[in-house]
């Protein structure tokens, strides 16, 4: 099912070449949007259409793009498409065990008829988004006790996987560095997380910090608490997690989305020492702003801070919470016409 996200108000007449298709495809979403190169604001492109689809509601990323296209009524016939997508382009094909089906670029651009296709990380094009970011988009999760400074800026966030990019600044374009770095060795922070972590072990002989920091994480945290506690699992999918914890339903809930908290904390304060990280942080993803309340009120700051002689420098680094929302979208289009997206 596709959700409009904007009206369709008739735009002004453009040429073909200012024109392009962006789609931002995670496991769950796909956001595509008809972008034209006008600047709007900060923002150097101007979204002229927009729509969200549900993936399991589509047999193909091909079906999703030919939905949009047709009821696009679009000014100019569009030759150029970008892909942002989580995982890695293989021959043919974008490889991600959490996509809703396997994605063919030859398909997408053959029955699309484009000239030009290029496929970009999803969390690339979020992060190249925070460049035209005001604080009016996003919330404040931990302030800095300095003004912000001029430096790399980390983006990551927990969706259908575990998503973390970096902007470096730069001239005449920032770079985005995208990372796997939710394939990180999960590293538990006290005794209960050490407990979680050897149940995690009987299961498989690598534990990435994305095994717990994402929607299936979640339900594996779940999992682990209750089978600590003795108790059978009542939930299985992530959001009757998160609402249950929200509601105080369901101790082993409640526990779950606490623990999850902690070892976000503690994993972004590492990703932020990783990557000299002083221009701050986005949350992102589809979970964080969920559980926002949860959030605020978890031991996410204390872990964040938890690094010994580098909490002063933690303290000078802003923690702020972004809607997804157009983001990837934005990102998307203004890294291909920056010239940061490579053709396929």
């Amino acid at each position: 099912m596709a959700e409009v996200a904007n009206p369709r108000s008739a735009p002004q007449r453009l040429p073909q070449e200012a024109l392009l298709l962006a789609a931002d495809v995670g496991g769950t979403h796909a956001r595509v949007g008809l972008v034209s190169r006008q600047p709007n604001g900060a923002s150097p492109v101007t979204v002229l259409r927009y729509q969200r689809y549900a993936c399991a509601e589509w047999p193909s990323l091909t079906a999703v793009l030919q939905h949009f296209v047709t009821y696009l009524d679009a000014p100019a016939p569009i030759g150029r498409c970008v892909v942002a997508s989580a995982g890695y382009v293989l021959d043919d094909a974008i490889v991600n065990d959490n996509l809703a089906w396997p994605v063919s670029i030859r398909d997408i651009r053959d029955s699309l008829a484009l000239d030009q296709l290029a496929v970009i990380n999803d969390f690339e094009a979020v992060a190249w988004a925070t460049q035209f970011l005001t604080d009016a988009d996003t919330l404040p999760v931990i302030e800095a006790s300095t003004p912000p400074q001029r430096g790399p800026v980390l983006v990551m966030g927990p969706g259908t996987g575990l998503g973390s990019a970096v902007l470096l600044p730069g001239q005449p374009h920032a770079t985005v560095l995208a990372t796997e770095a939710g394939q990180i060795a999960l590293a538990p922070g006290d005794e209960r997380e050490i407990e979680i972590l050897r149940l995690f072990a009987r299961e498989r002989s690598h534990v990435p910090f994305e095994y717990a920091l994402s929607g299936p994480g979640l339900r594996n945290l779940y999992r682990a608490i209750c089978s600590l506690r003795g108790t059978s699992p009542a939930l299985v999918e992530p959001n009757a997690i998160t609402h249950a914890a929200l509601m105080q339903t369901d101790a082993a809930a409640v526990e779950a989305v606490e623990v999850f908290c902690g070892l976000l904390g503690s994993f972004v304060a590492d990703l932020v020492l990783l990557y000299g990280a002083r221009g701050g942080v986005f949350l992102a993803g589809g979970i964080l702003p969920q559980i926002r309340q949860l959030l605020m009120a978890s031991r996410f700051r204390e872990r964040f801070f938890n690094k010994g002689v580098m909490r002063p420098f933690l303290q000078q680094v802003p923690v702020r919470l972004m809607e997804h929302g157009q983001h990837g979208v934005i990102g998307a289009a203004g890294m291909a016409i920056a010239g940061h997206a490579a053709a396929g």
